[in-house]
């Protein structure tokens, strides 16, 4: 009796029979990057909506005037220079999450704790700088209804997308605070493997790239 064969030819025997991902990852991760492509489009559709609305006005905020202040400097004029401070704590703290991934590797709970510790403070430190940055905005009257810059549409399109941002920031932190828990209490090293430090680290590294993109609309063009 001849071999019953798949459509593609091959014996039913060496089709996929639902053991090894044939994409080579574990559903974890799997399911982890469906996440971040889907919340690409997200940011991806509200920068859209922020390029078209800012295209269709005459007059738009200038980021050097917004953006000028810096904590207890105040009254000195540096454009870009508070932002740029937060810019590189966040990427920091990527990095940070990049040798715990490393550390995950080798199996040393000590060193996947001590850099998602440093990477949980980058992230904590950045929400803070965000918090003052808020609050210095609003003080000067950029509100949801009002913008001495400019049009509303910079204050309305610059709390919602930095917002939505900043509640990724802080979920990657809390979430980031449970693995790095589990991994000090060797939940993680019991497993006989740190991945779920590799899928956290997906989400900041994703959080952290998508600041690059924010950052370029609000603060540099």
């Amino acid at each position: 009796m001849a071999a019953e064969t798949t459509a593609g030819g091959l014996n039913v025997g060496q089709a996929w029979s639902g053991g090894k991902s044939p994409f080579d990852v574990s559903y974890g991760k799997l399911m982890m990057w469906y996440f971040l492509v889907s919340d690409a489009f997200t940011f991806s559709a509200l920068l859209i909506t922020y390029g078209t609305i800012r295209a269709s006005n005459p007059t738009w905020a200038d980021p050097n005037k917004v953006f000028n202040s810096f904590p207890g400097l105040e009254g000195m004029d540096i454009p870009l220079g508070f932002v740029s401070v937060m810019t590189f704590i966040l990427i920091l703290s990527s990095v940070f999450i990049v040798r715990a991934v490393q550390e995950g590797h080798l199996m040393n709970r000590v060193g996947v704790v001590k850099w998602m510790l440093l990477g949980i403070l980058g992230g904590a430190a950045f929400l803070g700088c965000q918090a003052w940055e808020w609050a210095h905005l609003i003080h000067q009257g950029q509100t949801l209804t009002a913008n001495p810059f400019g049009p509303p549409a910079f204050g309305q399109l610059f709390f919602l997308i930095t917002g939505f941002h900043g509640f990724h920031v802080f979920s990657g932190v809390v979430i980031n605070c449970i693995v790095c828990a589990m991994a000090a209490t060797g939940s993680l090293e019991r497993r006989g493997h740190y991945e779920m430090v590799e899928k956290v680290g997906l989400y900041w590294h994703f959080v952290d790239l998508v600041w690059i993109f924010v950052f370029l609309a609000f603060y540099l063009l």
